[in-house]
């Protein structure tokens, strides 16, 4: 039998050798302490917090399920791939993550209409900050609201027009690395509703550095 599948199973598979490492020691200090770590504060013997850890510690291993490549010329040279996980805490899979989902909202947004991906971050300086009221939803909330008043107040600036733009808000608390990094994924729409003429505007060519700036 020849079983086929598509080769971006292991997409997670695919990293350097420093990432590679970074995985391994992430995965291990989970093996190591999860336990004892859910007794100490139970509040995390939670599915929301049981099922992220389970898959990111089972990517890339056979008992996770695997796709088997076979020769078609000799029936004997079989080779088989290790599904990745897929989850936004697997640091191998949480670009996959977040770049799938963008690719899905994106095929719900008004064709005709241009958008444009912008990631945006805080200073090292806030993420203590952050990181002390991670669960109050309030500040995350406000982070997001934030990051879209900026980008309007950039394309209102760049057209010199109060214009209204379209904006999709994504919050993301952790970068690939592991490290506790809240950022912003934003697909806007590139340009906008003139509020006086109330006319679509387009974006066009502008410097980035103006959303540095603004930001």
């Amino acid at each position: 039998m020849i079983v086929k599948r598509d080769f971006l199973y292991s997409y997670g598979m695919r990293l350097s050798k420093t990432e590679k490492i970074d995985k391994e020691i992430f995965a291990n200090i989970f093996l190591d302490n999860w336990d004892d770590f859910k007794n100490r504060h139970p509040e995390y013997a939670d599915s929301q917090y049981e099922n992220p850890v389970q898959k990111m510690l089972g990517c890339g291993k056979e008992s996770n399920g695997y796709s088997e490549h076979i020769c078609m010329d000799c029936g004997q040279d079989v080779k088989r791939i290790a599904f990745s996980c897929k989850s936004g805490f697997c640091l191998s899979c949480a670009k996959k993550y977040v770049d799938d989902f963008v690719s899905q909202v994106s095929k719900m947004l008004h064709p005709g209409v241009t958008y444009r991906h912008i990631v945006l971050t805080i200073p090292k300086q806030l993420r203590v900050v952050f990181y002390r009221h991670r669960h109050a939803g309030r500040l995350l909330s406000t982070f997001m609201k934030i990051g879209h008043e900026c980008l309007e107040d950039v394309v209102s600036t760049v057209k010199r027009l109060v214009l209204k733009i379209g904006c999709i808000v994504v919050v993301q608390t952790h970068g690939r690395s592991g490290r506790y990094n809240p950022h912003l994924h934003i697909i806007m729409t590139s340009g906008g509703i003139d509020t006086v003429s109330e006319r679509w505007v387009d974006l066009g060519y502008f410097k980035y550095e103006i959303i540095h700036k603004k930001w």
